[in-house]
């Protein structure tokens, strides 16, 4: 998400090199390319004028330090102002409230709401420890309880039954009786969406509202259709009022027009970004680390707090332990390393956390993918234990097999055992404590942006580190 914007921005603030302080001259180009990039990223023309405003106020006359650049000063204002247009700060969901707290989801039909539904009730029972239950009140669209039940299983939330027969208001009470006799935390009411806005829609969602008196009503709107996002959750909040909005498809969304237009338009916080298929992805809204990621700066603290979640603590210290002690990294450590990264959002889910990564070349983004690592662990799962832990016995015949198993080429299998054996000899060096000594020699070999470690041609230290 954003890498238009990432894009855009980097090369704008580089034209600001060797000036002494901000000035009305000197930022004005700069200004205007900022205009662009919010307008090319579909941002609403209303928020992009009032957002270039608050900026030059703010930047103008501001003297420059020995210590900083124009380039940084104007970073520091606009970083500061993205933060505020989003926000300020993640509004975590309001459930003080006598069991069960309703939440009602609200949005157009094709939105995600169904499954932005699913998400939330396994991050509610996950994250919160909470009871779930959810119900389907959509008797419209076929297959739309079924899909709910399907969903509900995989989260493992309790599913209220309704059918298609059923009034939509009928389903949502009997479902709180359901909930509060069952001693439910929270219930999640999905409701019926429509493919464009109309009064039947609109007063189905007001009688449903009266009825069930959520707590929470959240917007559930696709990333994808830009500022139009923000027009319907206007819409949507003049017929009943919303408390925040769900933006779906996030990683699909190169732009990123919705997640800076809607709190400006419709006055309410985004809550939750949908950043993928899984069940599991789903993202509380930090205004202040997406400003971040949008300047090139990456999201460090949300991916810390994703690996503290996600990551098996007890499979990485035996991994930890076995280096340590000097026993080797085999294949099926390999494959545990690929399959860790896979739960935090695969390798596109972590570039976009780290901070430089907009400074690498195009080709050497093109390459790191997650088909590559869904390609490394089949070609792994297709040797035998014995070969992978004595890599060094895979020769012609078992490569070809090997290659066939995996539904992949030969040159892949060679591809990958040459990329392990640089690995192997990367964690032996890390045997009793050598990790510090490796980290020095890793010194000027890492791409500007890593921690200011100096700049390599290639962009990334030889053998990658990353599967490619």
């Amino acid at each position: 998400m954003f890498d238009n914007l990432q894009e855009r921005f980097g090369d704008v603030l580089k034209g600001l090199r060797g000036q002494s302080r901000l000035t009305e001259d000197n930022i004005k180009d700069t200004l205007r390319e900022v205009r662009m990039a919010l307008l090319e990223a579909d941002v609403a023309l209303p928020v992009v004028r009032g957002f270039v405003d608050r900026v030059r106020e703010k930047a103008v006359g501001v003297e420059v330090t020995k210590s900083l650049t124009p380039g940084q000063v104007l970073i520091k204002v606009v970083n500061d102002e993205l933060t505020a247009l989003m926000g300020e700060s993640n509004e975590g969901l309001d459930l003080n409230a006598q069991p069960p707290a309703v939440i009602l989801m609200a949005g157009l039909q094709g939105s995600g709401k169904t499954t932005s539904t699913g998400k939330l009730a396994r991050f509610l029972r996950e994250r919160h420890k909470k009871n779930v239950m959810v119900v389907s009140c959509d008797i419209y669209r076929p297959a739309a309880i079924d899909q709910l039940r399907t969903v509900a299983g995989e989260v493992q939330a309790d599913f209220f039954p309704s059918t298609p027969d059923q009034r939509p208001l009928d389903i949502a009470r009997n479902a709180i009786d359901a909930a509060r006799k069952q001693f439910k935390d929270v219930l999640i009411v999905d409701t019926a969406g429509r493919l464009a806005i109309d009064e039947a829609m609109m007063q189905e969602i007001r009688d449903l509202h009266a009825a069930v008196a959520p707590v929470e009503t959240l917007f559930v709107v696709d990333a994808m259709t830009g500022q139009d996002a923000a027009k319907t959750a206007k819409a949507f909040h003049d017929a009943v009022p919303l408390t925040g909005v769900i933006l779906t498809k996030a990683d699909g969304d190169a732009r990123g027009g919705a997640a800076l237009s809607i709190r400006e338009l419709t006055g309410k916080p985004i809550k939750f970004l949908g950043v993928g298929e899984k069940t599991s992805a789903l993202e509380p809204f930090h205004p202040d680390r997406i400003a971040s990621r949008i300047l090139g700066m990456g999201d460090v603290v949300s991916l810390v707090e994703e690996m503290q979640e996600k990551v098996d603590r007890d499979q990485a210290e035996k991994l930890a332990k076995k280096i340590k002690k000097g026993k080797g990294f085999d294949l099926s450590d390999f494959r545990d390393q690929l399959q860790q990264m896979n739960k935090l959002g695969g390798m596109a889910g972590l570039m976009d956390k780290l901070p430089g990564m907009g400074e690498l070349p195009d080709h050497v983004k093109g390459q790191v993918n997650d088909k590559e690592v869904t390609k490394l662990i089949a070609i792994v799962d297709s040797m035998t234990p014995m070969e992978r832990q004595h890599p060094q016995i895979i020769k012609g015949s078992r490569r070809k097999r090997i290659a066939s198993g995996s539904g992949t080429q030969v040159q892949d299998v060679n591809k990958l055992l040459k990329q392990f054996t640089q690995m192997q000899k990367m964690m032996k060096k890390m045997k009793g404590g050598g990790m510090a000594k490796m980290m020095r020699q890793m010194q000027g070999r890492m791409p500007p942006g890593f921690g200011g470690m100096g700049g390599g041609p290639g962009g990334l230290p030889p053998g990658g580190g990353f599967p490619m």
